[in-house]
């Protein structure tokens, strides 16, 4: 695939909305030189920023200096916007009910037996024994999902954010179905991992519908923004989204869902058509 793409650029975007994993990092976990310099021409431009990802709070740091003119970031698939400027000061919480989750664990136990859990909460992580090794945080608790949703408080400094479900033998997309099928009257179900790893947010709770909270706070349309992705958990983004652009790597679904391509994460495919927005906007300026 060549840096061109299969969709016209917006005349003229005022936000850019970029997942992480897969999208705008490498697959070292890094962030290029030339995306990092795309993401501040943006910014002079005069085009917001905005990170949408389903990573924790805790693990931003490696983007947390390349939002410049605000700050915010949504993470953990729209549970959570978080001001990184701000001493990552949680601005919104969208939790998961714990008597939701708990029937969405009770479902998927009967559903997919060896289904295992953890549970992510706004302050803390817990997981279950059989969970697939995790490196351990202070305040990690091991434990049934049970006993970990029970201790779950209601405020948002306690709330629930995402369920995770890990199941040892199923493919993802068929534990994806299964799961949608089981329990999508319960919660919002999607994945962004290789592996047979489902995240779970509370009903209605995307990465979609937090940036159009986000955007109309703004005064910005679905038609103004610019959005990336390459996983399931990006698919109603990219939907939402005026103009969208899966990666040279993406899932199928996501290829589907986006109104172009560019090329993969490895290839600084997200910078390629900033670079592209950020030279006709100054073209536009220039006239």
């Amino acid at each position: 695939m060549t840096s061109a793409t299969d969709s016209p650029l917006p005349a003229r975007p005022r936000l850019i909305a970029t997942d992480l994993d897969g999208t705008l990092l490498r697959d070292d976990k890094t962030v290029s030189d030339r995306t990092v310099a795309a993401l501040a021409a943006a910014e002079e431009a005069g085009i917001e920023v905005f990170f949408v990802t389903g990573r924790p709070v805790k693990w931003m740091g490696v983007v947390s200096d390349h939002v410049h003119r605000h700050g915010l970031a949504i993470c953990a698939n729209g549970a959570v916007v978080v001001d990184l400027h701000g001493g990552e000061k949680l601005v919104k919480v969208r939790g998961l009910d714990r008597a939701a989750a708990l029937d969405v664990v009770q479902a998927l136990r009967d559903a997919a037996p060896g289904t295992v859990f953890a549970v992510e909460k706004t302050t803390s992580f817990g997981y279950e024994p059989l969970y697939p090794p995790f490196q351990d945080d202070p305040g990690t608790q091991v434990a049934p999902a049970e006993k970990l949703l029970q201790e779950a408080g209601e405020a948002d400094g306690d709330a629930v954010v995402k369920l995770l479900a890990h199941h040892p033998t199923l493919t993802p997309d068929s534990f994806l179905t299964l799961a949608r099928t089981t329990a999508g009257h319960l919660a919002s179900v999607t994945r962004s991992s290789p592996t047979a790893l489902l995240e779970i947010s509370g009903l209605g709770v995307s990465k979609a519908s937090t940036l159009a909270l986000c955007c109309a706070e703004r005064g910005i349309s679905s038609d103004e923004v610019v959005a990336f992705g390459d996983m399931p958990n990006d698919v109603e983004m990219l939907g939402w989204a005026g103009t969208s652009y899966a990666m040279g790597n993406a899932h199928p679904d996501v290829i589907a869902a986006a109104s172009g391509r560019t090329v993969a994460n490895n290839e600084d495919g997200v910078a390629v058509i900033i670079e592209q927005l950020v030279a006709r906007a100054r073209t536009q300026d220039s006239a």
